[in-house]
């Protein structure tokens, strides 16, 4: 399928992205934060023909720009940005964890822009958006000496202390939790992160918690829900925010984990197919 080169200007330079295909517009968020968008192309394949797929590098990695500020607020304004360069005046929105989180906030934000959102197995916005809950699983399904050193090193993260090696490392080592059976995980692709962005856009995910949670019930655009049944992400992450979003759903798939397309095919086709169809 033919692919064509996005380009968008913003605060701090350019963010760029890929366009493929025909039919309604949806715009992917990839998750992380900090987190190269390449393993969301997967996502796009799943969804398959019949829409016009953008994608965009968050900022933080190149080629977009490696320059911040790394906060909720620059990452809406990001996605208005990316929009116009499109020359969108409308189009659906689907992000995958972190980027099922933004998604909301959009919807908050930019609803006027906006077909539809679908949030797949999405960082919570309610209460502390699962992320205790999240945390406690992944550490219950990866083996002791792993966590440890994990932990270790997201906590240098968090500080600003850590390398991108030290990121990919922890990453590797809880790789497979984030799938319904960790035994049978597949190795993890090739990936890249951005330190400061995670550790910076993380704590203004924290800070803007309870500012979303006020303003799900005042978004009007279709919202649903893709959960994977085996998350490590719990189910309230999704069912906490439909239950005050107006005429939201939530589609639950089983024995899928956190990249539920992959455990499950054709998922987030028919998740996608269902929202353009309301």
């Amino acid at each position: 399928m033919d692919t064509r080169e996005l380009r968008a200007r913003v605060a701090g330079g350019k963010l760029v992205g890929w366009v493929r295909g025909e039919g309604p517009r949806l715009l992917l968020l990839h998750g992380g934060p900090g987190m190269a968008y390449s393993y969301l192309d997967d996502m796009a394949d799943d969804i398959g023909d019949g829409y016009t797929i953008a994608s965009y590098q968050q900022r933080g990695l190149a080629p977009s720009t490696t320059e911040g500020p790394f906060d909720v607020g620059t990452q809406i304004d990001d996605v208005a940005h990316v929009l116009d360069a499109l020359g969108w005046d409308k189009a659906y929105v689907v992000g995958h964890s972190w980027g099922g989180h933004l998604a909301m906030h959009v919807a908050t934000r930019l609803g006027d822009r906006l077909d539809g959102v679908l949030c797949v197995d999405p960082l919570g916005a309610v209460g502390d958006g699962q992320m205790a809950a999240f945390e406690a699983a992944m550490s219950a399904r990866t083996p002791e000496a792993d966590r440890l050193r994990a932990t270790e090193l997201d906590e240098r993260a968090m500080r600003g202390e850590g390398t991108e090696e030290d990121a990919l490392e922890s990453l590797r080592l809880v790789w497979p939790a984030y799938f319904a059976d960790p035994a049978t995980a597949p190795p993890m692709p090739p990936m890249r992160l951005a330190v400061q962005s995670y550790a910076e856009t993380f704590a203004s995910i924290v800070a803007e918690l309870p500012a979303l949670a006020a303003a799900l019930p005042s978004i009007r655009v279709p919202v649903g829900f893709l959960a994977g049944g085996a998350s490590p992400m719990p189910a309230a992450a999704c069912t906490d925010a439909a239950a005050v979003i107006p005429s939201a759903w939530v589609e639950t798939v089983p024995a899928a984990g956190h990249f539920p397309w992959h455990e499950a095919p054709g998922c987030a086709r028919a998740a996608v197919q269902r929202l353009v169809a309301s």
